[in-house]
């Protein structure tokens, strides 16, 4: 799914940059919309979350199944000149992945069908600071990358939850930093601008809370496990 959604928004992307570079000049819309040195909008956008997990021995992976999650939030953004922008975008993002553990982590153990796997939702207030960097504008479109660091607050993290996964909780971190690198496009229309945009977003942190039982064989073999994910934003401004 991940890999579908970058070939549709690539495609667009080449599309619609080809058809505005390669016709002749047009009439611009909002040609002023750039000028004002703070402006404002939202977004609404869609997630897929993963974990990178490093382990302390060579087994089997633990495998990641992921779904599509949600992101909703405000931007704010202040122009320092026509190709540099700041931005703020604090938001909500819903997200759910399920964590699948192979028999060979329960050797020697008794253990149930539903012990091998393990659900985590989450629900964070995100809040990314980002440097925008675009291109000059042709037409009605501008091209830009953007990167930046973020925080984030897990509201359903259980880290402080004395249970673990011994009672079917499986814990990890409530605050979390990442770095995050994308592109976009910003499409100039009559009234508003319209940005769809990829972004890419890193853990700099180990996010997993170990179980109480060192032996435990949900967490033991977890040396490291950080978030990976992958933003598809459209902004209104």
């Amino acid at each position: 799914m991940k890999q579908a959604f970058s070939v549709v928004f690539i495609l667009f992307f080449f599309q619609f940059s080809s058809a505005q570079l390669f016709s002749k000049e047009r009439i611009l819309n909002n040609e002023n919309f750039d000028k004002a040195r703070l402006s404002y909008g939202y977004y609404l956008g869609f997630n897929v979350y993963d974990y990178d997990i490093d382990y302390y021995t060579d087994v089997k992976d633990i495998q990641v199944f992921k779904s599509i999650g949600f992101n909703v939030g405000l931007v704010g953004n202040v122009r320092i000149n026509d190709y540099v922008d700041i931005r703020l975008e604090p938001g909500l993002v819903i997200s759910r992945r399920e964590l699948n553990y192979s028999s060979t982590y329960f050797d020697g153990m008794t253990f149930e069908k539903k012990d091998l796997s393990r659900e985590i939702q989450s629900t964070f207030i995100h809040i990314p600071l980002l440097i925008k960097l675009s291109a000059k504008r042709i037409n009605n479109i501008k091209p830009f990358v953007l990167g930046g660091i973020s925080t984030a607050l897990n509201l359903s993290s259980q880290q402080e939850n004395p249970d673990d996964n011994s009672k079917n909780v499986f814990r990890v971190t409530k605050n979390n930093m990442y770095y995050e690198l994308g592109i976009g496009i910003d499409i100039y229309l009559n009234w508003f601008k319209f940005t769809p945009s990829i972004r890419g977003v890193f853990s700099m942190q180990d996010e997993l809370v170990k179980d109480i039982d060192p032996s435990s064989p949900w967490t033991s073999n977890i040396a490291q496990m950080q978030t990976r994910g992958l933003f598809i934003n459209f902004t209104f401004q």
